[in-house]
């Protein structure tokens, strides 16, 4: 049985606490690319990490892990470190050591089909060519998990994406970086306490973040 078919007869068999969720930033490990646009997932829950004042403290299934609490429920923050092309391992990993479905899980991820800046939440759907969201899907055979894609699109044509995503920020696009990743925080915090419509309803609307 996959390990897909193995998370829904078991959340449909065994109910999971509503207030535990699983909160996973995409991208890829080692400091080389810890500024760059595939690791916009990583630098989430970085953010939400600090926010919350805890450290990732250990390694389970593949991904760094780090327990907290947002908004009343018991959170897990991870990032695989399978590099982006197998999250699904690492992902699917998880979700089955606590028993929980892939409706528990929130993915933050880049899309470099929207304009820098700017945010789109998803309650379901395929992978948009993003090979980190493929290879979840893939593990758990299942697209019904939300995502929070934030925009990485290049505001010039380039000749290598590759190359694009997997470089580093232009120091220019800093502060939109970082007014991006406040408000995929204050998403993630929507999220969880009045649900994914509220967030989409919210947020989907932006063009782009308000610089100060």
């Amino acid at each position: 049985m996959g390990i897909g078919r193995w998370l829904r007869v078991s959340s449909f068999r065994f109910p999971v606490s509503v207030l535990v969720k699983l909160i996973v930033g995409l991208g890829n490990p080692g400091y080389e690319y810890h500024l760059t646009p595939h690791n916009l997932g990583f630098m989430a829950v970085d953010r939400l990490a600090d926010e919350c004042g805890v450290q990732w403290g250990r390694r389970e299934s593949q991904a760094l892990a780090a327990t907290t609490e947002l908004e009343g429920a018991e959170v897990m923050l991870a990032k695989p470190q399978t590099y982006m092309n197998l999250s699904g391992l690492a992902v699917g990993r998880l979700l089955s050591k606590y028993e929980l479905s892939p409706h528990d899980l929130m993915v933050l991820v880049d899309e470099v089909a929207l304009p820098l800046g700017t945010l789109r939440i998803r309650s379901r759907g395929s992978a948009g060519g993003h090979n980190g969201l493929k290879s979840i899907i893939g593990a758990l055979e299942s697209d019904e998990f939300v995502r929070v894609r934030m925009g990485a699109q290049p505001e010039r044509p380039v000749e290598d994406l590759v190359s694009y995503v997997l470089g580093p920020f232009r120091e220019v696009d800093l502060a939109k970086v970082r007014e991006m990743l406040n408000q995929a925080s204050e998403a993630v915090h929507v999220i969880l306490k009045e649900g994914p419509q509220k967030a989409m309803n919210r947020f989907n609307r932006r063009v782009s973040p308000q610089l100060s």
